[in-house]
C-alpha cells in the first residue's frame, strides 16, 4: 500500500515546519516523540538525517516502524498530516540532505545559528526515508 499526499498535504509539507517523528520506543520508556527537519522526496517519501549513534537509530534497526506528524502553527487555521511508515536508512546522500535541510530551515539565519550547524558538519549522519503506508489528515 502506498497511499497518496494531496495538494493540501503536499502544501503543509513542502514549508519549513518540524516534524514529529515517534519510533518503538526502548521498553522501559514511554513512546517520544522528537523534532526532526524534513523534506518531500519522489513518491511522497519524507526524508529526513539522524546523527549516528543515536538511541532513535537504535531503535529503529530493531523495529523500522515509525510515525510523523506535521501540523500548521498556531495562529492558522488547523491543518495537520500524520504519515506512518517503514523507515530506511542509508549513509549515501546523507550529508547532502543534511546541508539542503540546514538552508531549509535555517535560510536567513545561518550566521545566527552558526554553532549549531559547525556541531551538524563534525557530525556523522544517515539518511532516514519514510515511506507511507498510511496517511491520515485533517484541516479546517
Amino acid at each position: 500500500m502506498n497511499p497518496s499526499l494531496t495538494a493540501d498535504d503536499l502544501e503543509l509539507l513542502n514549508r519549513p515546519l518540524h516534524a514529529m517523528l515517534t519510533v518503538r520506543p526502548h521498553p522501559s520508556r514511554w513512546p517520544a516523540p522528537r523534532p526532526v527537519w524534513f523534506e518531500v522526496a519522489d513518491g511522497g517519501r519524507l526524508q529526513m538525517f539522524s546523527v549516528v549513534g543515536t538511541p532513535r537509530l537504535a531503535r529503529l534497526r530493531e523495529d523500522p516502524r515509525a510515525s510523523v506528524v506535521v501540523a500548521a502553527p498556531v495562529g492558522e487555521p488547523e491543518h495537520w498530516v500524520s504519515i506512518e511508515g517503514r523507515i530506511d536508512h542509508h549513509e549515501e546522500g546523507a550529508r547532502e540532505l543534511m546541508l539542503r535541510l540546514i538552508d531549509r530551515y535555517y535560510g536567513a539565519d545561518l550566521e545566527a545559528n552558526r554553532a549549531a550547524i559547525r556541531a551538524l558538519h563534525r557530525s556523522e549522519v544517515v539518511r532516514l526515508v519514510l515511506h507511507p503506508e498510511r496517511v491520515q489528515r485533517y484541516r479546517i
